[in-house]
């Protein structure tokens, strides 16, 4: 039996995501995937500061809050993408460049399979294995990507609503009419 598509697609995607890891090298891909984690703790733990200002513009509460949080998030994603790409630079310029390209290498394969993997996990849950093209079921690389989805999924919560839920409860803290202690609740209006 022959490569089909997918194992072409799956070792393209893996060698470009290992050539593009090694030539960024080990330490530009962590510190990028730092600033992308750094930005949105501190645009979830800024956003407050902000909201007040962009509600003065925006009249709409959803897109207020997200507007803050999305102008958090970029202003700090630049300026530490910024100063993590000098960090980078220097070691790069360094004596462990060479290990620090090689160690991205290793990266971009694993980073590479990962995406392969939550892709086939996307594939599985859309198109039932009996509906799926010859050129998807009978690809060598097809056991191993659904073995690893597999495990994937299994660490997946079971109910993804509470995701949703504890959006709800963040959205729900800024508005004041949802206090439970009925500290600094306004008086009884006539005719309530």
């Amino acid at each position: 039996m022959f490569m089909t598509a997918l194992d072409g697609l799956v070792i393209v995607v893996i060698l470009f995501s290992a050539f593009l890891a090694m030539v960024r090298g080990f330490s530009r891909e962590v510190l990028s995937l730092a600033s992308w984690v750094i930005a949105a703790i501190a645009a979830v733990l800024l956003y407050k500061n902000l909201l007040p200002f962009v509600e003065s513009y925006l009249s709409n509460k959803t897109i207020a809050l997200i507007a803050s949080l999305a102008i958090i998030f970029v202003v700090v994603f630049i300026i530490v993408s910024i100063i993590t790409m000098k960090i980078a630079d220097v070691i790069i310029d360094s004596r462990i460049g060479a290990l620090d390209r090689t160690v991205g290498f290793i990266f971009g394969v694993v980073r590479g399979i990962f995406i392969m993997v939550i892709a086939m996990l996307l594939v599985n849950q859309l198109i039932k294995p009996e509906d799926q093209a010859p050129w998807l079921k009978d690809a060598k690389t097809k056991p191993m990507l659904d073995s690893l989805s597999n495990q994937i999924w299994e660490l997946l919560p079971k109910d993804p609503d509470w995701v949703f839920d504890k959006a709800s409860s963040v959205l729900k803290k800024d508005e004041p009419s949802n206090t439970d202690s009925g500290v600094g609740d306004s008086p009884a209006q006539p005719g309530d």
